[in-house]
């Protein structure tokens, strides 16, 4: 029995949706050489993360093994599959391995962050293969809602492994290559000991439907259509972008691309050679002279984010523009799990103005960029692993699949962040386990999930904050009253005075009657100060907010 192994590790995307990150390695245990699939990121919420900018998987095990680490490979250009790669660059430091579409996005998220450009190599589809340590790794084309999405086939002396990436089986997607099955037949006729996959829609009873369904639909929502139209859906999605943007030419009207991340999607697509071709564009400043019938705006935001043209429209004007009564908004996206509450909020604001909201509760607007339960059963039986892996999707999800691939014949496990599996075998084992979290950008820092910062945050969001401050004299005795600051807290309490009368009386009347023993003893002062402050506004207003105690000494 050989001494190595071939191991894989998720840190991120396993048992969640979002801030993907995979690492595969292959040798002696503790040993093996190491690569790295996707590094990406999810986003933040007001519940649970309030202030936070982003979201990382937790990257520690991996920098501390950085030594051992060959290359990183990313699959295809979405946020939670590129969207970390310049934040962990630097202390990671390996090669950054990408077709060209995905390799240009890649570069600017390493030119954002200061990490060099150059690091990020540009590779070709399979057959091509990049050769790092004792792994040889190909791109193999996947239909996606994103250009030039691969799956990998990654190669090593314990056999052959096929990780999906993110997938759907469309032969015609408009943009990018469309599902190749006799590639595919090929690519593993000679064996797969595992597949790694995409588990997002295997709750989804139908076969996934193509892009190419949605033109014919969305141009005659645009024709009937009175005055002006405008379109979101995910900026990254080309092929969406340029079916909308194709329906509205055919449809009569001036197309207008509005938001940076958009803009930079249809340039990138356009300069690495994924669009050949994309209707003519009007500026922002020559639309607001289009008369309203003859305009179609596309616009990021279909997420419900708060600084995106479509948040900005929603509240009023964005670049000179205003939405007005008769016009039409379509949403031709389906809502990320987490965002529905932005989504509605942005949708009950362009019904305050008269505008009419076009959601894809019909299905006839929008189609997903990942494969349904039909589709998976699909890929599987053209590629005929020897086992499965689930990853990319929530526990349910990941559970959901491993019995989908069980009632198929096919071992599979469930295998959340920071599972170990070792798959050398002919069924996967978990051999570890490796502490993971969550990593959050906090304006220019990154900080731990765990370090206290976000839920002190929290707590202060709920329950609203409280500095006491009182000053002592060379013999510990109080120099003066206690005084108090509040902020998010009602100003008046149940007895109908000032909540901060009725503190700074409540902690005065204490520190006269506290022993010597308590004022001479910070902690100890500390400690009643902030006990009697949150009882007395318990008593007031029902509510314990936190308490920040400076206790002042004159020496």
């Amino acid at each position: 029995m050989s001494s190595e192994r071939l191991i894989y590790l998720p840190l991120g995307g396993a048992g969640e949706i979002g801030m993907n990150a995979y690492v595969y390695g292959y040798g002696k245990p503790g040993e093996e050489r190491l690569i790295l699939v996707d590094l990406g990121v999810t986003f933040s919420d007001m519940d649970t993360s309030p202030g936070v900018d982003l979201i990382f998987p937790d990257m520690s095990w991996l920098i501390a093994n950085k030594d051992r680490l060959e290359a990183i490979f990313i699959t295809h250009g979405h946020e939670d599959h590129v969207g970390a790669v310049g934040h962990f660059w630097e202390q990671l430091g390996a090669p950054v391995y990408a077709r060209a579409f995905t390799a240009a996005l890649a570069r600017h998220k390493m030119s954002d962050r200061g990490a060099p450009e150059a690091e990020v190599l540009t590779v070709s589809a399979w057959p091509e293969v990049t050769k790092v340590g004792p792994f040889s790794v190909g791109f193999l084309p996947v239909s996606h809602s994103i250009p030039e999405s691969a799956a990998l086939v990654i190669d090593s002396p314990a056999g052959r492994v096929i990780h999906s990436g993110d997938f759907k089986l469309d032969t015609n997607p408009i943009v990018g290559e469309p599902f190749d099955a006799e590639l595919w037949t090929e690519v593993s006729k000679d064996g797969v000991k595992a597949l790694i996959c995409d588990s997002t829609n295997v709750f989804s009873p139908n076969a996934g439907r193509s892009e190419s369904e949605l033109g014919r639909e969305i141009e005659a929502l645009i024709s009937a259509a009175p005055n002006t139209v405008v379109a979101t859906t995910f900026a990254s999605n080309v092929a969406r972008v340029k079916t909308l943007a194709e329906a509205g030419e055919r449809a009569g009207r001036s197309i207008c691309l509005m938001g940076r991340a958009m803009r930079r999607m249809i340039e990138t697509a356009i300069e690495t050679g994924v669009l050949d071709s994309f209707p003519k564009v009007v500026s922002p400043e020559d639309a607001r002279a289009i008369p309203r019938e003859n305009l179609m705006l596309l616009v990021t935001g279909s997420q419900g984010e708060r600084r995106a043209a479509a948040a900005q429209l929603a509240r009023g004007k964005y670049n000179g523009i205003q939405l007005k009564d008769g016009d039409t908004f379509l949403f031709s996206s389906k809502t990320i799990p987490g965002n529905e509450r932005g989504v509605i909020r942005i949708m009950n604001q362009f019904s305050e103005m008269g505008v009419d909201v076009v959601d894809d509760s019909s299905g006839r607007y929008h189609v997903s960029g990942h494969a349904n339960r039909p589709d998976l059963e699909a890929l599987q039986d053209i590629v005929n692993p020897q086992m499965v892996i689930p990853n990319h999707g929530e526990h349910r999800h990941l559970r959901e699949h491993v019995k989908l691939s069980n009632n198929r014949g096919r071992a599979s496990i469930v295998a959340v962040n920071g599972t170990m599996l070792d798959l050398s075998g002919d069924e996967p084992r978990v051999v570890d386990y490796i502490e993971t979290g969550r990593t959050y950008l906090d304006g220019a820092v990154k900080i731990g999930a765990l370090d206290g910062i976000v839920r002190d945050r929290i707590r202060m969001a709920l329950n609203g904050h409280l500095v006491v401050n009182v000053i002592l004299d060379e013999d510990d005795e109080p120099l003066g009253e206690a005084w108090c600051e509040i902020k998010g807290l009602p100003e008046q309490g149940r007895s109908f005075a000032p909540l901060i009368d009725v503190l700074e009386e409540d902690l005065t009347q204490f520190l006269g009657r506290a022993s010597e023993k308590t004022l001479a003893n910070d902690d100890k002062l500390e400690e009643e100060l902030r006990r009697i402050a949150r009882n007395t506004c318990n008593d007031e207003i029902g509510r314990k907010p936190e308490v920040t105690v400076i206790v002042s000494r004159l020496s």
